[in-house]
């Protein structure tokens, strides 16, 4: 769950990108991280073991003045996307925010996607968290390579849930789609955290900051060098 923190006045987000093996989670991590300035960014942290690796790092949006008084903070991670390192899998989903899950765009991937999608699923469930509560959003990424998966039959195979979610065509690569996928998710979160403080301070349990105007503003603008 998002963290208010006070002291520093922010408030922090965690967002996991999720999705198979090579499905192109490092490349979008990698991009972002390289068109934020370094004023507003932290470290790429890779912890890595002999085959196993999972990227981090959090930023500070140049418009991230959500909350009166109050900055955003987004921590992005990845998970391994091979299957064996499931136990890596569930630890980087703890206290998750919001899910980006990448999918690979290869008639021979869609197996792996759909596993994998289950495998979020269920991950989620095993930490008491609900997809149909939990903000996600999907990106259809390598959108340049031959023998591609129309886009109505990932939305098919993938965005069949009761409630459509946000997709994105990509190509993490070139950075095609990788802001617009953050900005969806990043809004996204920032609607829920909006709606769930104000429902908290009617009832007067929490002491919480006030909405601005400025809430939904966006993240990528500003960022890019």
């Amino acid at each position: 769950m998002s963290i208010i923190n006070y002291v520093n006045k922010e408030v922090q987000f965690k967002i996991v990108y999720y999705g198979a093996a090579l499905c192109g989670k490092t490349t979008n991590l990698a991009y972002i991280h390289g068109h934020i300035t370094d004023t507003n960014k932290g470290e790429l942290v890779s912890l890595a073991t002999a085959a196993d690796r999972t990227l981090f790092f959090d930023f500070l949006p140049l418009n991230a003045l959500v909350i009166k008084g109050f900055r955003t903070r987004f921590q992005l991670y990845t998970v391994p996307g091979q299957v064996i390192y499931n136990a890596t899998r569930q630890l980087v989903l703890r206290s998750v925010d919001g899910v980006v899950f990448v999918t690979d765009s290869h008639w021979d991937k869609m197996q792996e996607n759909v596993e994998s999608f289950h495998n979020l699923y269920d991950n989620l469930v095993l930490q008491g968290m609900d997809m149909d509560r939990i903000p996600y959003v999907l990106q259809y990424n390598k959108r340049d390579v031959p023998r591609l998966a129309p886009v109505h039959y990932l939305e098919y195979i993938l965005n069949n849930r009761p409630v459509r979610v946000p997709s994105y065509q990509a190509v993490a690569t070139t950075g095609q789609g990788v802001f617009a996928t953050l900005n969806a998710i990043s809004r996204l979160l920032l609607r829920k955290f909006i709606r769930e403080t104000e429902e908290t301070a009617a009832a007067g349990q929490v002491r919480a900051p006030a909405p601005a105007a400025t809430a939904l503003s966006g993240i990528a603008a500003g960022t890019r060098r």
